[in-house]
C-alpha cells in the first residue's frame, strides 16, 4: 500500500491555530510545532501499525478500518473513533472524549509527500511529511 514507510515531518500549515482551536497552550504549542514527528506506517490486509515517535513520545498504534478504537494526543487529549480507506485517503473520524467535538484527519499521499489534514471546529491544518 501507498502509505507504507517511513515518514518524517517537513513543514506544517495553520498548525498553531488549529492547536490553539484545541485548547493547547503556547508552550505545548511552540514546542509541537517542532516535535520532529516521524511516522512509520505497515499495512497488512485492514490492519495498521504506526509508530509515532517525537521529541515527546514514541507509541504504536494498531487499527483495523472501520474499528473502533480509543487514542490518546501527545498533549494527553484523549479521542475516540475509526480510520477508513476512502479511495486512496485514510480518513479519520474521532471525538474528543472530554467535550464531544469532532476532530477529523484524513492522510493523502501526494507524490513523495504524505499530507495530513486536520479539521476541528471549522479550523483546519496540514502537517506535510516526506519519504525517508
Amino acid at each position: 500500500m501507498a502509505f507504507d514507510g517511513t515518514w518524517k515531518v517537513n513543514r506544517n500549515e495553520n498548525y498553531d491555530k488549529f492547536m490553539e482551536k484545541m485548547g493547547i497552550n503556547m508552550v505545548k504549542r511552540k514546542l509541537a510545532a517542532h516535535d520532529n514527528l516521524k511516522l512509520v506506517i505497515t499495512q497488512e490486509g485492514n490492519r495498521f501499525t504506526v509508530k509515532e515517535s517525537s521529541n515527546f513520545r514514541t507509541i504504536d498504534i494498531v487499527f483495523e478500518l472501520g474499528t473502533a478504537f480509543a487514542y490518546s494526543l501527545a498533549d494527553g487529549t484523549e479521542l475516540s473513533g475509526t480510520w477508513s480507506l476512502e479511495g486512496n485517503k485514510l480518513v479519520g473520524r474521532f471525538k474528543r472524549e472530554d467535550n464531544g467535538k469532532e476532530l477529523n484527519t484524513v492522510r493523502e499521499i501526494t507524490g513523495d509527500e504524505l499530507i495530513q489534514t486536520y479539521t476541528y471546529e471549522g479550523v483546519e491544518a496540514k502537517r506535510i511529511f516526506k519519504k525517508e
